[in-house]
């Protein structure tokens, strides 16, 4: 097994098993805060599976380059629709708010509709991955 795959192997894991961390901590009524962002980084780890598995070279570790990355290479060829990219905007920008501002309440409904979210954009990007 090459590095590249490997990295692949490791980044797809955590994609899949981020949503259930997500998805317990919702059921055990943990923060908001903190399902908020589990689900944002189950997205953000199956975006770099998928960039990974199409050989995307992308040269950041921004987080807003990884994003504009797929948006170019993914959205706009057309491999996914649009809607996975609001999921992924939403989802980054619901964690930055969430981690990062003062004063946010994140609801219950609010953490149930990320973690749905990952798993959306997640088996999205597992079906185009094959």
């Amino acid at each position: 097994m090459t590095d590249r795959q490997a990295l692949f192997q490791y980044r797809l894991g955590e994609a899949e098993e981020t949503p259930a961390d997500a998805k317990t901590m919702l059921a055990n009524a943990v923060s908001g805060r903190a399902v908020v962002n589990r689900a944002y980084y189950a997205i953000f780890y199956a975006v770099i599976a998928l960039l990974i598995a199409r050989e995307i070279e992308y040269k950041t570790s921004k987080h807003s380059g990884i994003i504009s990355v797929f948006d170019r290479e993914i959205v706009h060829a057309g491999l996914l629709g649009r809607d996975f990219s609001r999921v992924l905007h939403r989802a980054f920008e619901a964690r930055q708010e969430s981690d990062y501002k003062e004063f946010v309440v994140v609801t219950g409904a609010d953490a149930a509709e990320s973690v749905r979210q990952a798993e959306y954009l997640v088996s999205g990007v597992k079906a185009l991955i094959g």
